[in-house]
């Protein structure tokens, strides 16, 4: 889908430059500034003035991304005057002759309804008004019509019409990315409340179980591990943000095994080796916890207390372009058919929040190629791997947490 639409705007803007662009240049020669050929230059403005009105269609169509982008649109076109619409009113007009946003709006009905663009005469009662023609280009996103663009000028043109038709239709599959980018945001949001659901209550009442059980023993130690919770769930439920430093989550991590090593003592040992450049790295919030947590429940929960001490290490190291965080137990490990299933969504996990959450957002962030990679057999214990690039558009921190 993703590529489709890539080569439908390849295609679409050489067509523009070439033809419209073309048309206005080869009629009066400039200076190319040393860009090559007229066509070339045409070409060259073109795709930078498009790549300017790019960026606010991407965020949807609304009355500041109209606002921010209509300039550059009647730029493409050369208009004397052009408008963006929803289903319903004027988004913005740029150029002359806005006093016609009325009338505008009474012809755009029978576009909007059947989705074809259409030319229309305006009357106008100003002498010296040069709108007198309006061409109507529908925006359309999965067949639905958005909106619409709509071009103005003294006359009624051919060349207009089939411009104003391309650019109309690089306008909507803006909108088609905008909306994919809304719909991945949505569910990404969607995902995140559903961590904080799956929260384990297991774990929860286990450490509630072990802070009660210090308040009469030992209560400044108990009071200790109260913060370690506090600290822990009000990172887990914090709004401000889809995405955290690995910083921030390996200092969530460390309230979390506070709390596991208060209830299981010397049975746990954790060795933590950190490159301090990869710190500041952004990542999907909540994203390395849930490791952690699975490797305490695979590694640990499922041993018995005779079966002597369990061990995980959670690794960072600088790896170039990227922080590859390891994160390895030595328990239990499971069937590598029956992980399969479970990444692919075919099998729930067995409580808490599952490996295939994790293993989903970070490819819907970063793309397939960057899945968790894990390695596991009965009896071998488990080593997940995940690759975090440093940088990742659309990808940054919300800021630091601090305790209130």
């Amino acid at each position: 889908m993703s590529g489709f639409i890539a080569g439908l705007c390849v295609a679409i803007l050489p067509l523009l430059a070439a033809g419209f662009w073309l048309g206005r240049r080869t009629a009066r020669p400039e200076n190319s500034g040393g860009l090559g050929t007229p066509v070339e230059h045409a070409t060259f403005e073109t795709l930078h003035t498009a790549s300017l009105a790019a960026p606010p269609l991407r965020a949807g169509l609304t009355e500041e991304t109209a606002r921010k982008s209509a300039r550059r649109l009647r730029s493409l076109l050369g208009t004397d005057a052009l408008c963006l619409t929803d289903q319903k009113a004027v988004l913005v007009w740029d150029g002359v002759g806005g006093h016609h946003r009325t009338e505008i709006m009474e012809l755009l009905a029978g576009p909007l309804e059947s989705g074809r663009g259409e030319a229309f005469p305006l009357t106008c009662d100003t002498p010296d008004c040069p709108v007198r023609w309006a061409v109507v280009a529908p925006l359309t996103v999965d067949d639905r019509v958005h909106g619409a663009l709509v071009a103005c000028a003294p006359r009624e043109s051919a060349v207009l019409v089939r411009a104003a038709g391309e650019v109309a239709r690089w306008v909507s599959v803006q909108l088609e990315l905008a909306d994919l980018d809304q719909s991945r945001t949505r569910l990404i949001e969607a995902e995140i409340k559903a961590l904080r659901a799956q929260i384990s209550p297991h774990f929860i009442f286990n450490s509630l179980a072990v802070i009660a059980s210090f308040v009469r023993t030992d209560p400044e130690r108990a009071r200790e591990l109260l913060l370690e919770f506090a600290d822990f769930t009000r990172y887990s439920f914090r709004r401000h943000g889809d995405f955290t430093t690995l910083a921030e989550e390996l200092h969530a991590i460390d309230h979390y095994l506070a709390l596991v090593r208060a209830r299981f003592g010397d049975r746990l040992s954790v060795t933590l080796q950190i490159a301090p450049e990869v710190l500041p790295v952004a990542l999907p919030f909540l994203c390395l916890q849930p490791l952690v947590e699975n490797a305490v429940k695979h590694g640990l929960e499922g041993k018995a207390a005779s079966a002597g001490k369990s061990h995980i290490s959670i690794t960072a190291q600088d790896a170039g372009a990227e922080a590859l965080v390891v994160i390895e137990d030595d328990g239990a490990g499971m069937d590598p058919v029956l992980l399969r299933r479970i990444l692919a969504g075919e099998v729930s996990p067995s409580g808490g929040i599952g490996l295939s959450n994790v293993d989903d957002r970070l490819r819907q962030v970063y793309g397939d190629a960057y899945g968790l990679v894990i390695e596991t057999a009965p009896g071998a214990g488990m080593k997940i791997t995940a690759r975090l690039p440093k940088y990742q558009p659309g990808v940054h921190s919300a800021g630091r947490l601090t305790r209130e």
